[in-house]
């Protein structure tokens, strides 16, 4: 069994049967001696209902994917180079293809018969901006295989929506207006302080975002965790309960069968005892025969 083929198949799954696909692939991998590759298969987590939607975009759409990527290269670029005017109109640009991808990974999702509710889809925008800021994530994106959704890292203008502003020109004091001619007065890019402040509080409200994400994250792996565990619970109790059933009846067969010997031993003994009578009976007849045959045999002589 290939599990390459086997993790393509089950993330295409709607969360709800994932763990029951899943195991049953473990198992089948387990009846045809396969060890490792039914621990490898039972060791894959169930996605979250943004990770499969997720998911189905990176399957089913595969262009649109493509664009985003590319966008998300050139936005990079754009950051690094800290290029104003490209990184404003490829944030523009980012924005409005991540609402569309958000709407179909929706409708694809709702097709498979996955209920998405508004947050499932603020997950997975936020999968797609984490995308855009991170080669990485946009790596781990494209390969279709996410549990939960992408965190997009704090502080990256991209992704939340402001571009870096063009730098800004100082007033020039009046003793560097009086400079000489020929001299240059040295430009002062410094943001003001309204700008720092906006900025420190964009980073500290997108830090915030990705603490919650991490918590919630957290709470949808040990929530996936217990869940695993409740079925391994489940499938031990199950399978102690057909083994009862399997003694239970054992035991009654047993016991129909000592009644059934009980029986006929006591058929037997009844049987012994009715012919120990009739053997007395016989013995006392044929006692009695040869007295008679004695008697006349002594007449006659």
């Amino acid at each position: 069994m290939n599990v390459d083929a086997v993790v393509e198949e089950l993330y295409l799954l709607p969360p709800a049967e994932f763990i029951k696909a899943r195991d049953a692939l473990a198992a089948e991998a387990r009846k045809e001696g396969e060890k490792g590759t039914a621990k490898a298969i039972a060791a894959l987590r169930r996605p979250t209902a943004a990770a499969f939607a997720s998911n189905l975009l990176v399957r089913r759409r595969p262009e649109e994917v493509r664009a985003l990527l590319d966008l998300s290269e050139a936005l990079r670029g754009a950051h690094q180079s800290l290029d104003g005017a490209q990184l404003r109109e490829l944030s523009h640009r980012q924005h409005v293809v991540i609402g569309a991808l958000a709407r179909t990974a929706r409708e694809l999702a709702v097709e498979a018969g996955q209920a998405v509710s508004e947050g499932t889809v603020r997950e997975v925008e936020q999968s797609l901006h984490a995308v855009v800021a991170g080669a990485e994530a946009a790596e781990q994106w494209a390969a279709g295989r996410l549990t939960t959704a992408l965190t997009p890292p704090a502080g990256f203008p991209a992704v939340s929506g402001t571009a870096v502003p063009a730098p800004t020109r100082t007033p020039a004091t009046p003793r560097e207006r009086r400079q000489p001619s020929g001299e240059t007065a040295p430009a002062k890019e410094a943001p003001s302080r309204a700008e720092v402040r906006h900025r420190e509080a964009v980073a500290g409200a997108e830090q915030a975002k990705v603490e919650a994400e991490r918590e919630r994250a957290s709470r949808e792996e040990a929530l996936g965790t217990a869940e695993d565990e409740q079925k391994r619970h489940e499938r031990k109790a199950a399978d102690a309960e057909r083994q009862v059933k399997v003694l239970e009846g054992q035991l009654q067969q047993a016991q129909t069968t000592r009644d059934q010997a009980r029986e006929a031993l006591t058929a037997a003994a009844d049987q012994v005892q009715e012919a120990t009578r009739a053997a007395k009976t016989a013995r006392r007849a044929a006692d009695k025969a040869n007295s008679r045959i004695a008697k006349l045999r002594g007449r006659q002589e």
